[in-house]
């Protein structure tokens, strides 16, 4: 069975830092490429960061220069680091392979970024 679990959302004020995890069992993530995808209240789900199998990554726009991702093989696990939060960044945070794997969604962890 695959699974893939998030975690390390919270609550940041403005200008903050956040570190997200994504650990997967069931299935190898080292010949996949992962990305983080964020959905907030009322607006679809979005694509905004992705790390290819051999650790080249692609941003969206709007967090260029304060998001990273990156992935430890050995471990499973992928990694988004958040800094200079803003409180556009609110919202449910997912991992998932690229293209999406729709029967593959987690639980998602929150990211609250307020004052």
């Amino acid at each position: 069975q695959v699974q893939l679990v998030e975690s390390g959302g919270g609550l940041a004020q403005p200008g903050g830092s956040l570190r997200l995890s994504c650990a997967g069992s069931g299935v190898s993530f080292r010949f996949n490429e992962m990305g983080w995808y964020r959905q907030a209240p009322g607006k679809q789900r979005e694509l905004v960061a992705r790390i290819t199998g051999n650790g080249r990554t692609v941003y969206v726009d709007s967090v260029k220069g304060r998001f990273t991702i990156s992935r430890d093989n050995a471990k499973n696990t992928v990694y988004l680091q958040m800094n200079s939060l803003k409180p556009e960044d609110t919202a449910v945070y997912y991992c998932n392979f690229v293209p999406i794997s729709n029967a593959y969604w987690g639980q998602g962890t929150q990211v609250t970024v307020s004052s």
